[in-house]
């Protein structure tokens, strides 16, 4: 579907290039320079995907991240010519859903566009479904997740983690099997990108989340989703 992409890059000839390529699928494409006219237009035009280049000047990319992601679920796609998994995850840890390092294919990036934004559209099996496992509630239409009722905040790769742990409650995911659940097999990424996910998750869902009651870690093999509530002891 054509989408409003906000692409934030300083380079003009690297932003041209991206300009074509996702104006070749049909989308609406601006393109901002620099990081503080990233928040300014992400705010002002609330576009449907951020093409996002770390190295901005006036404000460091992931400085927009951590701005744009304490008022908004944009989903957010970023770019770098840094490549150590520090910055991975440092970016994943801010909300962004994807990494991709400089020198990239064009046309790959388009294809991650794709990718991102087809996942906000629900699929027809979803529409009058809302998972649930314990007290949480996953509602894939609205991209919404309660516990025990009350709404909680949650970035689109949280939300992709969460949402596939919760189709199969009880069942062990180990780190490979989420990841290409999520990403698909991406040269990029590692297990420590779901470790990440989890962590921030266990924030937000957990009583206390260094002892998660709820997103459980199976010690050697990965993760599960418990979908039963426990009793405190009196």
């Amino acid at each position: 579907m054509p989408a409003h992409i906000l692409v934030a890059e300083d380079d003009a000839k690297q932003a041209e290039l991206i300009r074509r390529y996702l104006e070749h699928d049909h989308h609406t494409v601006t393109v901002v320079g620099d990081g503080r006219s990233a928040i300014d237009e992400a705010r002002r035009i609330r576009p449907d995907l951020l093409v996002l280049d770390i190295m901005l000047p006036l404000v460091d990319g992931l400085d927009v991240a951590r701005v744009l992601r304490t008022d908004s679920e944009l989903p957010i796609l970023i770019l770098t010519a840094r490549s150590t998994e520090d910055d991975l995850l440092l970016g994943l840890d801010l909300g962004a859903d994807d990494y991709m390092t400089k020198p990239f294919s064009p046309r790959e990036l388009a294809a991650r566009v794709r990718a991102l934004l087809r996942r906000r559209v629900p699929t027809t099996a979803s529409v009058d479904v809302a998972l649930t496992a314990g007290p949480l509630r996953i509602d894939s239409v609205r991209h919404r997740v309660e516990v025990d009722g009350t709404p909680i905040t949650v970035t689109p790769g949280e939300f992709r983690l969460l949402e596939a742990l919760a189709l199969e409650p009880g069942r062990v995911f180990s780190r490979a099997q989420l990841l290409e659940q999520l990403h698909g097999f991406d040269r990029y990424i590692t297990g420590r990108t779901i470790d990440v996910h989890v962590m921030n998750l266990r924030k937000k869902i957990e009583p206390t989340p260094r002892q998660p009651r709820y997103l459980v870690t199976v010690y050697g093999v990965g993760y599960t989703l418990t979908d039963e509530v426990p009793v405190d002891a009196p």
